[in-house]
Protein backbone atom coordinates (compact mmCIF):
# COMPACT_ATOMS: atom_id res chain seq x y z
CA UNK A 1 0.00 0.00 0.00
CA UNK A 2 0.89 3.86 -0.75
CA UNK A 3 1.67 5.74 2.21
CA UNK A 4 -0.99 8.49 2.64
CA UNK A 5 -0.52 12.42 2.84
CA UNK A 6 -2.71 15.04 2.18
CA UNK A 7 -0.99 19.17 1.91
CA UNK A 8 -4.63 19.79 1.56
CA UNK A 9 -6.17 23.83 3.58
CA UNK A 10 -9.15 22.35 4.42
CA UNK A 11 -8.88 18.36 5.15
CA UNK A 12 -7.64 19.63 8.98
CA UNK A 13 -10.18 21.37 9.53
CA UNK A 14 -13.38 19.43 7.84
CA UNK A 15 -12.08 15.74 8.11
CA UNK A 16 -11.54 15.18 11.60
CA UNK A 17 -15.00 16.42 12.22
CA UNK A 18 -16.56 14.39 9.59
CA UNK A 19 -14.90 11.08 10.65
CA UNK A 20 -15.83 11.18 14.27
CA UNK A 21 -19.92 11.23 13.07
CA UNK A 22 -18.73 7.44 12.35
CA UNK A 23 -19.37 6.09 15.67
CA UNK A 24 -22.97 7.93 15.56
CA UNK A 25 -24.03 6.59 12.21
CA UNK A 26 -24.35 2.97 13.70
CA UNK A 27 -23.14 0.95 10.59
CA UNK A 28 -23.45 -2.43 11.18
CA UNK A 29 -19.40 -4.50 11.86
CA UNK A 30 -20.80 -6.85 9.05
CA UNK A 31 -21.66 -4.04 6.42
CA UNK A 32 -18.63 -4.07 3.93
CA UNK A 33 -17.14 -1.02 3.66
CA UNK A 34 -17.08 -1.28 0.03
CA UNK A 35 -20.62 -0.80 0.63
CA UNK A 36 -19.79 2.20 1.95
CA UNK A 37 -18.27 3.46 -1.29
CA UNK A 38 -20.99 2.63 -3.01
CA UNK A 39 -23.37 4.89 -1.04
CA UNK A 40 -21.07 7.73 -1.64
CA UNK A 41 -21.19 7.04 -5.72
CA UNK A 42 -24.53 6.67 -5.71
CA UNK A 43 -24.71 10.09 -3.59
CA UNK A 44 -22.20 11.42 -6.10
CA UNK A 45 -24.69 10.98 -8.83
CA UNK A 46 -27.38 12.18 -6.95
CA UNK A 47 -25.85 15.64 -6.82
CA UNK A 48 -24.32 15.35 -10.32
CA UNK A 49 -28.20 15.18 -11.20
CA UNK A 50 -28.91 18.00 -8.84
CA UNK A 51 -26.27 20.55 -10.24
CA UNK A 52 -27.75 19.19 -13.61
CA UNK A 53 -31.18 20.64 -12.53
CA UNK A 54 -29.61 23.15 -10.15
CA UNK A 55 -30.41 26.97 -13.03
CA UNK A 56 -34.18 25.50 -13.55
CA UNK A 57 -35.85 24.17 -10.65
CA UNK A 58 -35.14 25.66 -7.11
CA UNK A 59 -34.89 21.84 -5.49
CA UNK A 60 -31.52 21.43 -7.92
CA UNK A 61 -29.22 23.20 -5.89
CA UNK A 62 -30.39 21.60 -2.54
CA UNK A 63 -29.88 18.28 -4.16
CA UNK A 64 -26.53 19.08 -5.41
CA UNK A 65 -25.34 19.99 -1.90
CA UNK A 66 -26.89 17.40 0.09
CA UNK A 67 -25.61 14.88 -3.05
CA UNK A 68 -22.12 16.34 -2.61
CA UNK A 69 -21.98 15.92 1.41
CA UNK A 70 -22.99 13.03 1.26
CA UNK A 71 -20.38 11.47 -1.01
CA UNK A 72 -17.93 13.50 1.01
CA UNK A 73 -19.11 12.07 4.52
CA UNK A 74 -18.77 8.31 2.77
CA UNK A 75 -15.34 9.49 1.83
CA UNK A 76 -14.26 9.93 5.56
CA UNK A 77 -16.00 7.03 7.27
CA UNK A 78 -14.92 4.17 4.63
CA UNK A 79 -11.68 3.61 5.77
CA UNK A 80 -12.39 4.00 9.45
CA UNK A 81 -15.01 1.25 9.12
CA UNK A 82 -12.42 -0.96 6.87
CA UNK A 83 -10.14 -0.70 9.72
CA UNK A 84 -12.39 -0.91 13.32
CA UNK A 85 -13.94 -3.80 11.66
CA UNK A 86 -11.02 -6.10 10.09
CA UNK A 87 -12.40 -5.18 6.56
CA UNK A 88 -9.21 -3.54 4.56
CA UNK A 89 -9.00 -4.96 1.18
CA UNK A 90 -6.65 -3.86 -1.56
CA UNK A 91 -9.93 -4.33 -3.62
CA UNK A 92 -12.02 -1.89 -1.55
CA UNK A 93 -9.10 0.64 -1.83
CA UNK A 94 -9.06 -0.06 -5.20
CA UNK A 95 -12.92 0.57 -5.44
CA UNK A 96 -12.59 3.92 -3.60
CA UNK A 97 -9.76 5.44 -5.93
CA UNK A 98 -11.71 4.62 -9.19
CA UNK A 99 -14.97 6.28 -8.08
CA UNK A 100 -13.47 9.27 -6.72
CA UNK A 101 -12.50 10.44 -9.44
CA UNK A 102 -15.75 9.44 -11.60
CA UNK A 103 -17.73 11.53 -9.22
CA UNK A 104 -15.69 14.76 -10.07
CA UNK A 105 -16.50 13.86 -13.54
CA UNK A 106 -20.12 13.66 -12.81
CA UNK A 107 -20.49 17.09 -10.82
CA UNK A 108 -18.61 18.62 -13.97
CA UNK A 109 -21.01 17.26 -16.77
CA UNK A 110 -23.51 18.48 -14.13
CA UNK A 111 -22.81 21.87 -14.28
CA UNK A 112 -21.72 22.23 -17.62
CA UNK A 113 -25.51 20.83 -18.59
CA UNK A 114 -26.80 23.69 -16.39
CA UNK A 115 -25.28 26.48 -18.21
CA UNK A 116 -25.15 24.51 -21.83
CA UNK A 117 -21.43 24.76 -21.87
CA UNK A 118 -21.13 21.17 -22.69
CA UNK A 119 -17.41 22.32 -24.77
CA UNK A 120 -16.24 23.97 -21.18
CA UNK A 121 -17.31 20.51 -19.33
CA UNK A 122 -15.07 18.24 -21.73
CA UNK A 123 -12.20 20.50 -21.19
CA UNK A 124 -12.57 19.90 -17.47
CA UNK A 125 -13.15 16.81 -18.04
CA UNK A 126 -9.71 15.68 -19.41
CA UNK A 127 -7.99 18.18 -17.33
CA UNK A 128 -9.48 16.57 -14.04
CA UNK A 129 -8.72 12.85 -15.63
CA UNK A 130 -5.02 14.08 -16.44
CA UNK A 131 -4.89 14.99 -13.00
CA UNK A 132 -6.38 11.53 -11.76
CA UNK A 133 -3.85 9.63 -13.78
CA UNK A 134 -0.77 11.56 -12.68
CA UNK A 135 -1.56 11.38 -8.87
CA UNK A 136 -2.01 8.05 -9.48
CA UNK A 137 1.01 7.05 -11.13
CA UNK A 138 3.10 9.13 -8.92
CA UNK A 139 1.78 7.32 -6.11
CA UNK A 140 2.89 4.06 -7.73
CA UNK A 141 6.18 5.21 -8.52
CA UNK A 142 7.47 6.67 -5.07
CA UNK A 143 5.25 4.95 -2.76
CA UNK A 144 3.33 7.83 -1.54
CA UNK A 145 -0.10 8.62 -2.17
CA UNK A 146 0.10 12.61 -1.95
CA UNK A 147 -2.99 15.26 -2.03
CA UNK A 148 -2.23 18.23 -3.18
CA UNK A 149 -2.75 21.77 -1.71
CA UNK A 150 -5.92 22.05 -3.55
CA UNK A 151 -7.33 18.85 -3.70
CA UNK A 152 -10.63 16.93 -3.74
CA UNK A 153 -11.78 18.24 0.06
CA UNK A 154 -11.07 21.88 -1.65
CA UNK A 155 -12.85 20.95 -4.97
CA UNK A 156 -16.11 19.67 -2.77
CA UNK A 157 -16.27 22.30 -0.66
CA UNK A 158 -16.22 24.96 -4.15
CA UNK A 159 -19.21 22.82 -5.21
CA UNK A 160 -21.06 23.14 -2.27
CA UNK A 161 -21.18 27.13 -2.39
CA UNK A 162 -21.82 27.11 -6.13
CA UNK A 163 -24.57 24.90 -4.92
CA UNK A 164 -25.62 26.80 -2.16
CA UNK A 165 -25.85 30.05 -4.42
CA UNK A 166 -27.67 28.34 -7.20
CA UNK A 167 -30.10 26.99 -5.11
CA UNK A 168 -30.57 30.65 -3.44
CA UNK A 169 -30.58 32.24 -6.94
CA UNK A 170 -33.43 29.86 -8.71
CA UNK A 171 -35.33 31.27 -5.94
CA UNK A 172 -34.66 34.92 -5.69
CA UNK A 173 -32.73 35.64 -9.63
CA UNK A 174 -33.94 32.84 -11.83
CA UNK A 175 -31.60 34.54 -14.88
CA UNK A 176 -28.87 34.94 -12.77
CA UNK A 177 -28.69 31.56 -12.53
CA UNK A 178 -27.30 30.35 -15.85
CA UNK A 179 -24.57 32.76 -15.90
CA UNK A 180 -23.18 31.79 -12.10
CA UNK A 181 -22.85 28.35 -13.15
CA UNK A 182 -21.00 29.42 -16.17
CA UNK A 183 -18.75 31.18 -13.84
CA UNK A 184 -18.56 28.09 -11.69
CA UNK A 185 -17.40 25.94 -14.48
CA UNK A 186 -15.04 28.60 -15.81
CA UNK A 187 -13.17 29.48 -12.42
CA UNK A 188 -12.67 25.01 -11.30
CA UNK A 189 -11.65 24.83 -15.36
CA UNK A 190 -8.74 27.43 -15.15
CA UNK A 191 -7.88 26.04 -11.81
CA UNK A 192 -7.28 22.71 -13.22
CA UNK A 193 -5.26 24.22 -16.21
CA UNK A 194 -3.41 26.09 -13.81
CA UNK A 195 -2.48 23.71 -11.36
CA UNK A 196 -2.12 20.69 -14.06
CA UNK A 197 1.23 21.72 -15.51
CA UNK A 198 2.66 22.74 -11.97
CA UNK A 199 1.60 19.44 -10.89
CA UNK A 200 2.82 17.80 -13.96
CA UNK A 201 6.36 19.41 -13.36
CA UNK A 202 6.71 18.71 -9.66
CA UNK A 203 5.70 14.88 -10.04
CA UNK A 204 8.23 14.47 -12.55
CA UNK A 205 10.86 15.84 -10.41
CA UNK A 206 9.58 14.03 -7.35
CA UNK A 207 9.94 10.63 -8.97
CA UNK A 208 13.54 11.31 -10.13
CA UNK A 209 14.68 12.42 -6.89
CA UNK A 210 12.60 9.54 -4.45
CA UNK A 211 10.91 7.21 -7.12
CA UNK A 212 11.74 3.57 -7.35
CA UNK A 213 14.36 1.74 -9.25
CA UNK A 214 13.01 2.75 -13.17
CA UNK A 215 11.97 -0.21 -14.96
CA UNK A 216 14.44 -1.15 -17.13
CA UNK A 217 13.03 -4.57 -18.43
CA UNK A 218 11.45 -5.50 -21.79
CA UNK A 219 7.90 -6.05 -22.60
CA UNK A 220 6.87 -10.21 -21.85
CA UNK A 221 4.52 -11.20 -24.48
CA UNK A 222 2.58 -14.32 -24.33
CA UNK A 223 0.53 -16.91 -26.26
CA UNK A 224 -2.72 -18.39 -25.95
Amino acid sequence: MSKRVSHSLLDPLIGPPLANLYPHLHIPRGFPPEGIVLIGHLSAIAGAIGLAFSTTNWWGGWLAVAGIACNHLADCVDGRHARSTGQCRNGGELLDHFTDPLSFTYWLVGLAVACDRLEIGLVAVIVLMAMAVLTNLRAKLTGEFSLATFGPTEFKTLLIVFGLALAALSVFAPDAAPTTCLVGLATLTTIGLVLLPIQLFQSVRDVNRSGKQPDTSEWETTRR
